[in-house]
């Protein structure tokens, strides 16, 4: 069972393949054995955190010896807080002292975090060098992994310094899900429900004919690889027409703008981003419906679905509806001083504007304490 979905940009076209077990043949899925050519130097930087190193790091570096990659690994820090210029860094030491050259590659193995920051030192390491993402949780398969988008955290707003730098193959092995903890198997269902409210109906009607979503082991290995090959197909759809976020992109924001205000205000120690992203959809589609974008009947469907798999639908407590209202005003997609949400109008249907009343989201966000 694999499927290989292609990202068709003009000048950075690439592969998603997600096929089980491919963690083990790493080596061979860049070197073009397993797939196209990628024409990589023999340098590799393995860019983890501990705990992910410590159950796939020997496996990958393994797989990457055994086909002729020269390796060496770095560890950092987990969480989001250490998402931070510091952190790239010590990428950068890594990079100078083992000389890593144009062709060399970055290897981001692990969650959205290490691939944000992999990514973004790949963008930047002399001005760019080659990049490859094997993602380990859920979220980073369906959403962080894939479309370039690169960066680090500044105190005052989630992923405010970046660079847009796409990889050169996502590599997805499903059978690595088995160790991710039940709370981040939910965070990445957050991002699958996100492109079935705003881009795959088909995809939102499977999610809803599931007993159970909140745990890995409810699904079948067929429903796992749906799931994951869907979402994918959305996101490189979407990054394929729009790479640069300049219009059709801004729609895999749903979620995201309330959302990583409660991330940004919580210290990134409160909720997780999946978790953020579901407040955050709980609450968009409650301004579609008190606009009337969308149906009562299908704002009761989201939530449902989102509280199946069960993912919070009200703000974490002792937050306040002015401070994140204040908070907006620094997210990525302000134009003119305006802050743009992305809306739902059906499901499977999204669209983006700035005709939110501030008095409606204030209520919407009273609503949820």
């Amino acid at each position: 069972m694999q499927s290989v979905i292609d990202v068709n940009l003009p000048q950075n076209r690439y592969e998603i393949a997600i096929a089980p077990g491919s963690l083990d043949n790493l080596g061979n899925w860049m070197n073009g054995k397993e797939s196209k050519p990628l024409n990589l130097g023999e340098k590799v930087l393995l860019v983890s955190n501990p705990a992910i190193f410590k159950r796939y790091g020997e496996r990958a570096v393994k797989s990457l010896t055994n086909a002729g990659f020269e390796v060496v690994s770095l560890n950092l820090a987990a969480g989001e807080q250490y998402k931070t210029l510091n952190s790239i860094v010590k990428i950068y030491n890594t990079a100078l002292e083992n000389r890593l050259e144009r062709t060399s590659t970055i290897v981001a193995l692990g969650g959205g975090v290490i691939g944000d920051m992999a990514g973004f030192a790949a963008a930047t390491w002399l001005r760019g060098i080659n990049f490859v993402q094997v993602p380990t949780s859920l979220l980073a398969m369906v959403d962080a992994a894939i479309g370039g988008k690169t960066g680090v955290n500044h105190p005052k707003g989630k992923n405010l310094i970046g660079a847009f730098h796409q990889p050169r193959l996502v590599l997805i092995d499903p059978q690595v899900l088995k160790t991710l903890p039940p709370r981040e198997f939910r965070a990445g269902m957050a991002e699958v429900i996100k492109y079935g409210v705003i881009w795959d109906a088909d995809l939102f009607t499977k999610l809803e004919e599931c007993e159970k979503l909140d745990q890995l082991r409810y699904l079948s290995e067929e429903m796992l690889q749906s799931i994951l090959t869907h979402s994918c197909q959305a996101k490189a759809i979407v990054v394929g027409k729009d790479e640069k976020e300049s219009g059709l992109r801004a729609l895999l924001n749903y979620g995201h703008t309330i959302g990583h205000a409660v991330e940004s205000l919580t210290g990134y120690k409160v909720v997780n981003h999946g978790e953020a992203v579901a407040i955050g959809m709980v609450a968009a589609g409650q301004i579609a419906g008190d606009l009337r974008m969308w149906s009562k009947e299908a704002t009761e469907r989201q939530n449902e679905l989102i509280k199946k798999t069960g993912l919070p639908n009200k703000l974490p407590t002792g937050l306040d509806v002015g401070e994140i209202i204040d908070s907006l005003q620094t997210d990525k997609k302000v134009k003119s001083g305006k802050v743009r949400f992305v809306l739902p109008r059906r499901i499977g249907e999204a669209t983006v504007t700035d005709q939110v009343p501030p008095e409606v989201l204030r209520q919407v966000l009273l609503q949820m304490q």
